[in-house]
C-alpha cells in the first residue's frame, strides 16, 4: 500500500509538488508508517479501506473516515484515492471510490489543483467544487463535496 501511495504521487504530482518532496529517500518509510497506524491504530476505527489488486499486486488504495472539520462532521470524508497510472481509465478508481463510500454518504474530499484528471474523475461521480481551496507544502487544493440523494 505505501508503494502505491509513494508511486502515485511521483506519476501524479510531479511538477505539482517539489521534487526535493517527491524524491525524498524516507517517503517510502514515512507512507509504511502511515498506513500500520491507519490500519492499526483504534483511533481509525471507523475510516473504510480498500485496495485494488491486478496480477496479484496492489495497484490501488483509497481511506475514507470522519471528516475532521467540525463543521463538517456529519459529512465521510475520502482522505485518499490513488491508483497507478497504468491503470487510469480500468474502473478500478470507480471500485475503490464505492468500496470506501455510500450513495447515502454526504462525502468531501480534497484534490490537487491542478489536477483536471482527477478532478474530471471525480465530477463524474457527482462532485463539485464548493469553493474552499487550501495550499500545503506548495500543493494547492479544492475541496468538492457530493451530497446523498434525499427522500422525502
Amino acid at each position: 500500500m505505501a508503494r502505491v501511495h509513494v508511486q502515485s504521487w511521483r506519476e501524479t504530482y510531479r511538477g505539482v509538488m517539489t521534487d526535493e518532496v517527491l524524491d525524498d529517500p524516507r517517503l517510502l518509510d514515512r507512507r509504511e508508517r502511515f498506513w500500520n497506524v491507519a490500519l492499526t491504530d483504534v483511533h481509525y476505527e471507523r475510516n473504510r479501506v480498500a485496495v485494488a489488486v491486478a496480477g496479484g499486486c496492489v495497484v490501488g488504495i483509497a481511506m475514507s473516515g470522519p471528516a475532521s472539520d467540525e463543521a463538517r462532521r456529519d459529512e465521510v470524508h475520502l482522505h485518499l484515492l490513488y491508483l497507478l497510472a497504468g491503470f487510469h481509465g480500468s474502473g478500478l478508481g470507480d471500485r475503490l471510490l464505492n468500496a470506501v463510500i455510500e450513495r447515502s454518504d454526504d462525502v468531501s474530499l480534497w484534490v490537487a489543483d491542478p489536477n483536471p484528471r482527477a478532478q474530471a474523475f471525480y465530477a463524474k461521480q457527482g462532485f463539485a467544487p464548493d469553493g474552499a481551496h487550501k495550499s500545503d507544502d506548495g500543493l494547492s487544493e479544492v475541496r468538492m463535496i457530493r451530497r446523498a440523494p434525499r427522500t422525502k
